[in-house]
């Protein structure tokens, strides 16, 4: 095992592997969902309470989840066992509870392959200029999405979208991974900030940063805002018991994960932030509002609102190369967990688990394109809180709380204490049940 260990593929630099986190919690969510909860819940009201689980989340759960992976050297199914071996000395109850969220990252990602075949799709449509000369007929914009989501509507373009994931996926962490995300996340910084100057200079788009920075003080005192915001900080920080415990399991032990997880956290509430001044504001120059979020926003609403206005088929094209590389980012890591259990339960080479688990999620989703929402609905409902509260289970209560701070403080100068660890059992993981409870109750909150 332990030569093995040594021959394990990893991140070559700290950068290489913020950004791929980065990556991992900048996808959809932070464009079609986080934008229309700021609008729905006016501006400020929204963005403090969001902000506040964000450091929460931050300073517990992506520290956990980054910290079990590089303990354990290995994803979930390991990690999972690790813990148990110490409590129990049985490591294959943990390895059991951990293919769970081996299962949801893999179910995850084939739903997330669906999403990512349209972006693929409407990228090529915005570079071409059919989405252009669709120009402001709600009929063909509709008809033209409709199309595109439904049962086998886009065989080409998902397909399209395995490939170029298994071909980053196949090149290993550091040449395909940490290389891809090191180019994607800075030019969608980049362009997403070109955006945001471009319309904060077209008239009416002033309505829309009044809007959000607006604050309604009684807005604060509805507990449905702060399930919401949670809910909103919960997932696009990506704890689910997978993709970070994976791409933790990458890093090299030197690393100082707990500034690590302060930058993930950070640059994704910025991507979020940039999407939210790119699509209120836009909304407002086309003297729309944004009364919707989903799919609908980002293929429907936006293409209208982007072609009434100056410029609309240079920031439509931008646009989509922005989202097509955060979604390309999450799919990556979405299959990654299943990638690498392939890898240590079955001693695949790379390649060829790539290969497996692309063919794999390939058929199913093209098999499941007219049903993708409700797939994804159950999924991020019920299998991906409860990946997240397994994992902090498995560290905060079942792993020995030496080895919890000493997977926490390697490689950092200044140690974190023992309120770490009650903050992670007393309150990351009972609001890890409350997101579960009440995902299910309210039909999702993130």
């Amino acid at each position: 095992m332990g030569k093995h260990e040594k021959e394990r593929d990893g991140f070559k630099s700290r950068t290489g592997f913020i950004l791929a986190c980065i990556g991992s919690a900048v996808g959809m969510g932070n464009i079609w969902r986080f934008p229309y909860m700021v609008s729905d819940w006016g501006g400020m009201t929204f963005l403090i309470p969001y902000i506040l689980f964000v450091i929460l989340i931050a300073s517990t759960g992506v520290i956990e989840e980054m910290a079990l992976g590089r303990a354990a050297k290995g994803g979930p199914i390991k990690a999972f066992g690790v813990c148990t071996e110490m409590r129990t000395g049985n490591k294959k109850t943990g390895e059991l509870i951990g293919l769970l969220p081996v299962l949801g990252s893999l179910a995850l990602a084939i739903g997330y392959t669906v999403v990512v075949g349209w972006i693929f799709k409407y990228t090529f449509l915005a570079l071409t200029g059919q989405i252009a000369g669709m120009k402001q007929d709600m009929n063909q914009i509709g008809g033209m999405f409709d199309s595109t989501a439904s049962a086998f509507g886009n065989n080409l373009w998902l397909v399209i979208a395995v490939l170029v994931t298994a071909v980053i996926m196949a090149m290993g962490i550091a040449g395909g991974i940490e290389r891809a995300n090191g180019v994607m996340m800075p030019l969608l910084f980049v362009l997403f900030l070109g955006l945001g100057v471009y319309i904060f200079s077209l008239p009416g788009s002033s309505t829309g940063y009044r809007y959000i920075f607006t604050i309604n003080p009684k807005g604060l005192l509805d507990p449905r805002l702060w399930i919401y915001a949670f809910g909103q900080a919960f997932f696009s920080l990506s704890i689910a018991g997978n993709g970070t415990v994976i791409y933790g399991s990458y890093l090299k032990d030197s690393e100082d994960l707990v500034s690590s997880a302060k930058n993930v956290a950070i640059f994704d509430t910025i991507a979020a932030l940039l999407a939210a001044f790119v699509i209120i504001p836009g909304m407002a120059v086309g003297g729309a509002e944004l009364s919707s979020g989903g799919p609908g926003l980002m293929f429907i609403y936006l293409v209208n609102v982007f072609n009434g206005m100056p410029g609309g088929k240079i920031v439509g094209i931008i646009f989509y190369i922005c989202v097509l590389f955060a979604g390309m980012s999450s799919l990556v890591n979405l299959y990654e967990a299943p990638v690498a259990t392939l890898q240590e339960r079955f001693g695949l080479k790379r390649v060829s688990a790539v290969g497996i688990i692309a063919a794999f999620g390939c058929c199913i989703a093209l098999l499941i394109q007219g049903i993708v929402s409700g797939w994804m609905d159950a999924v991020s409902i019920y299998i991906c809180p409860l990946g997240a509260m397994l994992a902090a289970i498995m560290f905060f209560w079942i792993a020995d709380k030496e080895f919890a701070l000493k997977a926490v403080n390697t490689g950092r100068e200044k140690k974190i204490g023992t309120w770490f660890l009650l903050l992670g059992k007393y309150v990351l993981v009972p609001l890890a049940l409350i997101a579960l409870i009440a995902g299910a109750v309210l039909g999702g909150i993130g």
